[in-house]
């Protein structure tokens, strides 16, 4: 196999486009046009003109957009669209009834200035997907689904998946209903804004219970498949992660005319404990980043009076992240101390070890292993998705689509267009083996 038909992609080169775009092209085909239409209709909506990324926040205009591009796309088909009570979009194909239904899809929204492909890929492959097994005259045996996920990212309200957590009953409407976003408007009143009913949210174990197996394609954030020359691949498992909050708590006061030794800056312990996690991350061979940071009374000649840091930490398993943890907010509590700072730790969010199921994934590996074209390693991820949350509930598995970059949550990421055709053709295949006769 040369490498022109491994299908490397690559991001564009300088003087190129910038549009977030696919690769190069790839021989017409069903797959491939469906794809490819679908991706050029999506792309601008949501775009910020400066940064290149995208801004699809959960119930915004652009989220809106997104969720009528979606309805659009099931109607076109013929599907059965609804909204179930969590705001999550489904297009059925057969009777939901029916029960063991196979699901795909993913979702929609974005982190902020995020990129191209992070959910939308499995949104647009699995129409994509749809449209080639029609093609093929496949008989359907069991009920199909795509599925749109709301507020996977947390971008706005702080906690990821909140759509998939509903559903699974993994948040609760009180804690749902305490969400609110940096301008302080609470979930429910940005739900109710977008013309859905707050009140009705919470657990949806009967719609659970009519899903025999979720299965997710989503671009793979790293180099893994990359680095192995292969176009697409399968999880085995999701890192344990988690998000802390880091309130620092200090005493404002000028910074022209206040000593250095009379301060009382938290900014100082903050500043020592970033470097902290790094150092703890290193040691264990895990990964930690502070990424968002709150400043009072933020402003230029005005020492601190609080200084609030979130931080992500993600590992292989849970012993390891565990002492990484540990290790970030003892040496945070030390530096504290030194400064006269006060200190309070938070875990907002926590998900363990997935390991997604066994014997739905060995099936997936036993349909593409079939085609003599494709090699599909295994491998794990330290993202976090909705196949995870759903996990607990349903059978569920994950396809992964090389990105050349290793670049995610940025403008950068990339996937090219062969390689996400090849993704569809997976996908297809998957749900062939699934789901038809």
């Amino acid at each position: 196999m040369t490498q022109d038909q491994v299908g490397h992609g690559r991001p564009p080169a300088t003087g190129e486009s910038s549009s977030p775009g696919v690769g190069p092209a790839v021989p017409p085909g069903r797959n491939a046009s469906s794809f490819h239409e679908m991706w050029r209709e999506l792309l601008p909506v949501g775009r910020h003109a400066d940064s290149g990324g995208y801004r699809r926040y959960a119930w915004t205009g652009a989220d809106g957009e997104c969720r009528e591009w979606f309805r659009e796309q099931a109607e076109a088909r013929g599907l059965a669209y609804e909204v179930d009570r969590n705001g999550n979009q489904w297009a059925w194909l057969g009777d939901p009834a029916a029960g063991d239904a196979v699901v795909t899809g993913s979702h929609l929204d974005s982190v902020p200035d995020g990129g191209a492909f992070d959910g939308p890929l499995g949104v647009v492959s699995s129409f994509a997907a749809l449209d080639e097994l029609r093609g093929r005259n496949v008989r359907f045996g069991r009920p199909l689904a795509i599925v749109n996920f709301g507020d996977e990212e947390g971008a706005r309200f702080g906690l990821a998946c909140v759509g998939s957590r509903l559903t699974a009953g993994q948040l609760t409407v009180e804690q749902a209903h305490r969400l609110t976003d940096g301008n302080g408007v609470s979930l429910p009143k940005a739900m109710e804004a977008a013309g859905y009913d707050p009140d009705a949210i919470g657990p949806d174990p009967q719609r659970l219970a009519r899903i025999g197996a979720f299965v997710e394609l989503h671009v793979e954030q790293g180099r893994a498949l990359d680095l192995s020359g292969d176009r697409v691949g399968i999880a085995s498992a999701i890192w344990p992660h988690g998000r802390w909050r880091f309130d620092f708590r200090g005493e404002a006061n000028h910074a022209g005319t206040t000593r250095l030794a009379d301060r009382r800056d938290p900014m100082l312990s903050y500043a020592e404990t970033v470097l902290a996690a790094r150092r703890e991350a290193e040691l264990a061979g895990a990964v930690a980043t502070f990424g968002k940071i709150s400043v009072e009374p933020n402003g230029v000649n005005a020492i601190p009076s609080l200084v609030r840091g979130w931080l992500d930490s993600r590992a292989a398993d849970q012993e390891t992240l565990d002492t990484v943890v540990g290790g970030i907010e003892k040496a945070a509590r030390e530096y504290a101390d030194a400064h006269g700072i006060d200190l309070d730790v938070v875990r907002e969010s926590f998900t363990p070890v997935v390991e997604f199921d066994h014997a739905l994934r060995d099936e997936l590996g036993r349909i593409l292993g079939r085609d003599t074209r494709l090699t599909v390693p295994v491998l794990g991820t330290g993202a976090g998705h909705d196949a995870g949350i759903l996990s607990g509930s349903i059978p569920t598995a994950m396809l992964f689509v090389r990105n050349p970059t290793g670049v995610s949550h940025s403008p950068a990421e990339f996937a090219a267009e062969d390689d996400c055709v090849a993704g569809v053709r997976a996908l297809a295949d998957v749900l062939e083996g699934l789901a038809c006769t």
